[in-house]
């Protein structure tokens, strides 16, 4: 039966019952303590169980009528599993409307570009009403949960503001930023140039990390994969400073020390050559992109002017120039 015809019903029955039936249908409902209230339906609940947890949550409220109204509208088979909120003013009908229609109670965390998966972790703890149902697992245990076993977790995933509903797990959100983090890795690689020197996704996912980091204006990005590219043409150490302060992790005090670049790890691309063994960050759409479609330049060095803009250069003589005029102000 269509859903105009049962509140046509539904409002004959509550004629026939008196005015005061529609009069509670309109009527603000009491709360017992300050809105909003929390309600969680589980999946499978009956619509009696669902009147009751409604005044179990803190409504002044008789389970037993408001358990009709749900069953006399024709829609308590259509009451949606979730987690809501009950705010002040909020009416029978106004309440079963939100119930029907699924409207969650959401909250919202934004993974920033750049981040590393310490950053990522510290942010999901702080996360409101997020069930912390990872924190107390190693990075390791982390990545078996979500399927990946023995998968590094830097730059896993992607860099978005997601949505949640109240109470549900940081695992299950995590998984969604994987799943769109391999989604955008797969797009992007299936875009790469044809003379490419990167062999995989991985690659292009590590590359696209330290484009992320070296990159502090978006139109640079292109550029700056240009030169790495470059570099890795010719076998020439990338030479990026991210990567050696990823590689130090908590010994970073801020300022990279010469004997920082001098001192061998995985992570020193001024004493090794290529990629790094992971990436070092979460990348975002356009520096995959960047990765894989690099700008087409002979530059093999650029500097900061300062600005977040860089100064691009092809010799060491030029680069030089650049360093004593934006770095050394002579």
């Amino acid at each position: 039966m269509p859903v105009r015809r049962l509140v046509v019903l539904l409002l004959l029955v509550l004629a026939s019952l008196g005015a005061g039936a529609y009069l509670w249908l309109q009527q603000p409902l009491e709360l017992v303590a300050e809105s909003p209230l929390d309600l969680s339906i589980e999946p499978g609940t009956s619509a009696r169980a669902v009147a009751q947890s409604v005044r179990d949550a803190g409504v002044k409220v008789n389970p037993t009528a408001l358990y009709w109204w749900f069953r006399l509208s024709g829609q308590a088979r259509q009451i949606k599993a979730g987690s809501y909120e009950i705010e002040s003013g909020s009416t029978p009908w106004r309440l079963l409307e939100k119930l029907v229609h699924g409207d969650e109670a959401l909250r919202s965390l934004t993974l920033v570009e750049g981040w590393n998966i310490r950053q990522v972790r510290e942010a999901l703890a702080k996360a409101e009403s997020l069930k912390p149902a990872t924190k107390d697992l190693t990075d390791e245990a982390l990545m078996t949960a979500l399927g990946m076993p023995g998968t590094h977790p830097e730059g896993r995933f992607f860099p978005d503001t997601y949505t949640y509903a109240k109470g549900s797990s940081d695992l299950a959100l995590l998984k969604r930023a994987q799943r769109a983090e391999a989604k955008h890795l797969q797009a992007a690689w299936s875009q790469r140039s044809a003379d490419s020197p990167l062999k995989t996704p991985e690659e292009a996912l590590i590359l696209a990390s330290i484009v992320e980091k070296e990159t502090g204006r978006a139109s640079d990005r292109a550029q700056v994969a240009g030169v790495f590219v470059n570099r890795l043409r010719l076998g020439m150490p990338l030479q990026t400073d991210p990567t050696v302060i990823y590689g130090l992790g908590a010994r970073y005090d801020g300022r990279l020390h010469r004997r920082d670049l001098q001192t061998d790890t995985a992570y020193n691309t001024y004493t090794r050559s290529g990629l790094p063994p992971t990436p070092i960050a979460m990348p975002g759409k356009a520096s995959l992109l960047a990765a894989v479609l690099p700008a087409p330049t002979k530059a093999l060095y650029f500097v900061s002017r300062g600005d977040g803009s860089s100064q691009f250069s092809a010799t060491l003589e030029e680069h030089n120039r650049a360093v004593n005029k934006y770095l050394r102000g002579q």
